[in-house]
C-alpha cells in the first residue's frame, strides 16, 4: 500500500478549487450552474482588501523611512560642515594620550621611589644623639683645677591647655617631588569620601584638602575644630562638614577625653 501523500497547506486549497465547486451541486438552482462561484468570489475580495491593507502598510512605511533618512542625512551634513568650520583646540589629541601616559609613569616610579626610601630608612639604625653643653664641658680635659659646673634644675615647659594651638615657626617648604607624593594621598584620601567631596563644587574639595592638609602636617598631633578655620572662606560650619566626613570614614579619630573635643588622624588603612 503507497504511503499517504504529505499534508501540506495546497492541499486545503486543491480541495476547494473551482473544479471541485463546480461537480458537487451544492447550488443546484443557481442560473447557469455558476452558484459556485459565489463563495470562491467573496473569499477573494477577502483576501483582495487583506492585500491592499498590507499594501497601505508598506507605503506609509516607505514614506516614514524617506522622511527619516532625509532628517539623518541632513544631520550628517550639519556635523559635516561644523567640524569642517569649526575648531576644537583643547580637543585630546595622540600627544595628549602619549602626555598622560607618561605623566602615570613617572607618578608610579616616584611613588615606587618614596616607598624604597622609606623602606632604607626603617632599616638604618638610629643616629645617637649629640651630648648637650654640660656633657662636653664634662667630657672635655681641662687644666689646672677642675671646675664643677652647677646648672639649675630645668624648668619644665608648661603644658599646653587641651584644645590650644601650639604656635609653630614657617612650614618647610616641600620639594617638587614631596609635593608630587603628598598630592598622590591626598588623591587616594578622596577616594574614599563620599563623591560630593569630588564633585563640582571646587570649594568643598580645596577646604577638604586644606583640612587633610593640617593633619599630614603635623602628623600625631590633636586639633580642635578652631584650628582649621581660615576666615573669610573657610568657616566653622564648612570645617565641622569636612571633619563629620573624615571620621564617617574612619580616617580621622574624634576625642574628648580630656574635656574638650580633639581630632586625631588615623589615615588611610593598610
Amino acid at each position: 500500500m503507497p504511503p499517504n501523500p504529505p499534508n501540506t497547506p495546497l492541499r486545503r486549497l486543491s480541495q476547494g478549487s473551482l473544479f471541485r465547486l463546480s461537480r458537487s451541486g451544492a447550488y443546484p438552482d443557481a442560473p447557469h450552474g455558476l452558484g459556485f462561484m459565489e463563495p470562491a468570489l467573496a473569499e477573494l475580495i477577502d483576501e483582495a482588501e487583506a492585500l491592499q491593507t498590507n499594501v497601505e502598510g508598506l507605503r506609509n512605511l516607505d514614506n516614514a523611512l524617506a522622511t527619516f533618512n532625509e532628517s539623518f542625512a541632513s544631520y550628517l551634513y550639519v556635523m559635516n560642515m561644523n567640524a569642517l568650520t569649526t575648531d576644537w583646540p583643547q580637543a585630546p589629541t595622540e600627544a595628549s594620550f602619549e602626555l598622560a601616559a607618561r605623566r602615570a609613569e613617572e607618578d608610579a616610579r616616584a611613588a615606587l621611589e618614596a616607598i624604597r626610601a622609606a623602606e632604607e630608612a626603617a632599616r638604618r639604625p638610629p643616629t645617637p644623639p649629640e651630648p648637650t653643653a654640660t656633657e662636653r664641658s664634662a667630657l672635655s680635659p681641662t687644666e689646672g683645677p677642675t671646675e664643677t659646673t652647677i646648672t639649675a634644675n630645668p624648668v619644665p615647659a608648661a603644658k599646653p591647655k587641651a584644645g590650644m594651638v601650639k604656635k609653630k615657626g614657617a612650614k618647610p617648604k616641600m620639594t617638587a617631588k614631596e609635593k608630587r607624593e603628598r598630592g598622590l594621598e591626598i588623591e587616594r584620601i578622596l577616594a574614599a569620601l563620599p563623591l560630593e567631596f569630588r564633585g563640582d563644587d571646587p570649594n568643598l574639595r580645596r577646604h577638604i584638602e586644606a583640612v587633610i592638609e593640617k593633619f599630614l602636617d603635623n602628623p600625631g598631633e590633636g586639633f580642635n575644630i578652631v584650628a582649621f578655620v581660615k576666615p573669610p572662606d573657610l568657616n566653622q560650619a564648612r570645617v565641622n562638614k569636612c571633619l563629620i566626613a573624615l571620621v564617617n570614614r574612619k580616617l580621622v579619630r574624634k576625642d574628648n577625653k580630656t574635656g574638650a573635643v580633639l581630632y586625631h588622624w588615623n589615615g588611610l588603612p593598610q
